[in-house]
């Protein structure tokens, strides 16, 4: 019998023993019982909700974004977004515009992203402007990401802009106040999307059919999870390999066709058996994959080849598949004693494409070569850079910790020196280990 049942009886029971007297001795107590009951059983099944922020408000030493969402709903979903209402108040930091006042909010969007992240009391979150606004010195855009502050994001971010991606994300430490609620220190982040300012390549329409304008215009990403928006074709005996296309989202029959036919060629050209063949490079930018393997080798991120890889490609003649932007880049801070796709780590991964690109020494010598462009001058200046980001956040990020009972310890200082000595580490590691293709390989074992 459930609890609520037992206590239903019990008052039953009190009251049909006092008969007509119906005592108000026992009504008192199945009330009160009752009410017990309902407190529990609130507390029980009421979802995760963020800790109290009694103690919790801005440092003052950044920037602060005020959302309020109409009747300040809460924000539960991450397909649907609530209409809102922001402003950004400078805090007195330099070069940074005010954007809209607490009289005159101004209009947006908001709704939750994210995968893993999302399930965590601190929520990421994505918004739109409601018109294309330059935000904090970066360019116009009504599409951003508010991200969990990580001193991962600081170092990968930089890394891809110093290895010379076509384009990496720019963001910009801000504390957040979300219905009147101080909800920490975030992230505002561009998000990956087709524009002049952002991956700037031709953009087909969704329905497109002409054959010639479904060749380009294209930005995709290898998934590792299951979504809308997707196309999966066999890459070996062992594992598939999983498309979401970005843009465009809403395909003919034809672009479908033309984007399954495509990287199922892709996919037959790298996997020959004939590393000498030059075929996936008609297909494939090999510098570009040469500088995205880079930086997630110097990150040591197991992910680098399993999800969150972006690949767009232009609509002109010639045009190839660039990978990139990079996202999501984290940094496993461990030895490294080989490529990152070859080491285990605590959860399964997919390394995608990059055990068998590796083999081809196109591949190998445009490694080479990037890697001459940045070592050892230019990809040490990463080292000051981080200290310039992640230092002075120490007040927010303690604030942070009070706000969702993080662990105090985990000082802007101690995130700092803890991905420097990793980085150090791993490029040590990687300009010792420069990757030789398999001919070369045969060559010197003949």
């Amino acid at each position: 019998m459930s609890l609520f049942k037992w206590l239903c009886a019990d008052c039953v029971l009190i009251l049909s023993l006092k008969g007509e007297m119906r005592n108000i001795y026992g009504i008192s107590v199945c009330i009160l019982l009752l009410a017990m009951f309902v407190s529990c059983k609130e507390d029980t099944d009421s979802p995760d909700v963020p800790p109290p922020a009694a103690s919790a408000s801005i440092s003052g030493t950044l920037p602060v974004l005020y959302i309020e969402t109409e009747n300040r709903k809460p924000i539960e979903s991450k397909e649907e977004y609530l209409d809102a209402v922001y402003r950004l108040d400078p805090m007195d930091a330099e070069n940074v515009e005010p954007l809209g006042t607490e009289a005159e909010p101004l209009p947006m969007q908001i709704r939750g992203r994210g995968h893993s992240s999302w399930k965590s009391p601190k929520k990421p979150y994505k918004i739109k402007l409601g018109k294309k606004t330059a935000v904090m010195g970066m360019p116009k855009n009504k599409h951003w990401a508010l991200l969990k502050p990580s001193e991962n994001t600081v170092a990968g971010l930089h890394l891809g802009k110093l290895a010379g991606m076509a384009w990496t994300p720019d963001f910009r430490p801000v504390e957040v106040v979300l219905n009147g609620d101080y909800i920490g220190l975030y992230f505002l982040t561009e998000t990956i999307r087709i524009d002049d300012n952002r991956v700037n390549i031709y953009e087909q329409q969704d329905q497109e059919t002409d054959p010639e304008l479904i060749k380009g215009g294209w930005l995709v990403e290898v998934d590792n999870y299951r979504d809308d928006c997707q196309i999966t074709i066999p890459e070996n005996d062992s594992w598939n390999l999983t498309l979401k296309y970005h843009s465009p989202e809403d395909l003919s029959d034809a672009q479908l066709q033309w984007l399954t036919d495509e990287f199922k060629a892709i996919n037959s050209a790298i996997y020959s058996d004939d590393k000498t063949s030059t075929e996936w490079e008609e297909y494939m930018d090999v510098e570009s994959m040469a500088r995205f393997f880079i930086v997630q080798e110097v990150m040591d991120n197991p992910d680098g080849f399993h999800g969150s890889f972006y690949l767009h490609k232009d609509l002109n003649d010639g045009a190839k598949w660039v990978a990139g932007p990079v996202w999501d880049l984290v940094c496993y801070n461990r030895e490294k004693s080989d490529y990152t796709f070859r080491m285990k780590v605590h959860y399964g991964f997919t390394p995608h494409w990059i055990g068998e690109i590796i083999r081809y020494d196109s591949f190998c010598k445009s490694v080479e070569k990037v890697w001459n462009e940045l070592y050892p001058d230019k990809i040490n200046e990463i080292y000051a850079y981080i200290d310039d980001v992640v230092l002075p956040l120490g007040p927010a990020w303690r604030n942070d910790c009070v706000r969702w009972d993080d662990d105090p310890s985990q000082t802007a200082q101690l995130r700092a020196d803890r991905i420097k000595t990793a980085l150090r580490r791993n490029i040590d590691w990687f300009d010792s280990h420069l990757p030789v293709s398999s001919q070369i390989n045969a060559m010197a074992e003949f």
